[in-house]
């Protein structure tokens, strides 16, 4: 096969990778989005209690999302933990969205320039202290709390709630938070 050909088809997936993330649902089937949404109180720092593995976030613990508002009303996304295995710091910043009404907690996240992947806030409690977030399918699904620990009554109904939707929370990780968050600065990666 020629070099032209192998561009060729990388050109092709790419393409196909960029549809693929780009259209078609941002939430998983059976779960809905929290409505009377309001952005202003969920801003702030969530430590991340539970999630399911995948690369971005392998080998890390003490992980927190921080959420700020940019001037243009979209949402400043700050990713950080603790590799355990580098024994360091690492942080991810980037950008969220609205995918419609405002009041619905459907957005989007990326981390990668024009790629963007579903951020679903399917269960908040009234006083927004703890969050269950749906991905774009069933590979993605975090718990968060605004403490480092979350209380089992809401654990329950979160993991209850999360199988309704179909995820399979056997895979759930548990991330520990035994680590100063504020011990050093960062260095910059994509977690």
């Amino acid at each position: 096969m020629s070099l032209f050909t192998y561009y060729q088809r990388g050109l092709l997936l790419l393409f196909s990778f960029f549809l693929l993330s780009c259209g078609g649902r941002s939430i998983p089937e059976k779960a809905q989005a929290v409505d009377n949404f309001e952005v202003e109180r969920y801003l702030g720092t969530w430590y991340e209690i539970a999630r399911f593995d995948f690369y971005f976030e392998r080998d890390l613990d003490n992980t927190t999302a921080q959420y700020s508002l940019n001037e243009d009303g979209e949402v400043k996304v700050v990713n950080r933990g603790f590799h355990v295995k580098d024994n360091e710091w690492q942080q991810a910043e980037g950008i969220a969205k609205f995918r419609g009404d405002k009041k619905i907690a459907e957005l989007e996240v990326s981390f990668f320039g024009p790629f963007y992947s579903g951020y679903n806030v399917i269960a908040l409690d009234p006083e927004y202290q703890y969050a269950l977030i749906a991905g774009k399918n069933l590979d993605y699904l975090w718990i968060l709390s605004r403490e480092k620990t979350i209380p089992e009554a809401i654990k329950q109904q979160y993991l209850a709630l999360a199988q309704e939707v179909g995820y399979d929370i056997s895979r759930l990780i548990w991330v520990n938070h035994d680590k100063d968050d504020q011990a050093s600065a960062p260095k910059e990666s994509h977690p």
